[in-house]
């Protein structure tokens, strides 16, 4: 009879520390914030032929979620490579990045952070979370 008090004690305390959800962590989820508007930043101006609406271009790129408390809002890094020719403004990449590359010369490279409703929106897209920014580091390797 005196285990009686310990055991519904004990019992109580297990049952309120599974109430609280058990303690788990969302650190593997990644963060979503955006920038506010678009913003190019020029790393390296290029000095030939210049990307316009219209032309066809091919770029090399790396792509990082935007976090707005990470060192140049580079969250974590998604992918990196070269993007297949394509012509600006026929809608073929995200209205962003399209603006990202309009003004760059051939042999320049820019750092494009990309507010959510120019990118992916309340829907995202694969590994990138719905309402996320974007930041792109963009070189553009031919006009055409």
């Amino acid at each position: 009879m005196k285990l009686k008090f310990p055991l519904i004690a004990a019992f109580a305390a297990m049952l309120a520390l599974t109430a609280c959800g058990g303690g788990g962590s969302d650190d593997n989820k990644p963060v979503v914030s955006s920038p506010a508007t678009l913003t190019k930043t020029d790393i390296t101006v290029g000095t030939g032929a210049e990307a316009i609406t219209g032309k066809r271009v091919t770029t090399q790129y790396v792509l990082w979620l935007y976090d707005d408390k990470a060192a140049n809002f580079k969250g974590k890094e998604l992918e990196k490579g070269e993007l297949p020719a394509y012509v600006i403004g026929s809608g073929r990449v995200i209205p962003g990045y399209d603006q990202g590359v309009i003004g760059m010369k051939v042999g320049g490279k820019r750092t494009v952070l990309i507010p959510s409703n120019q990118a992916y929106g309340p829907a995202g897209n694969g590994p990138i979370p719905g309402n996320s920014g974007l930041v792109y580091e963009i070189t553009l390797t031919k006009v055409e």
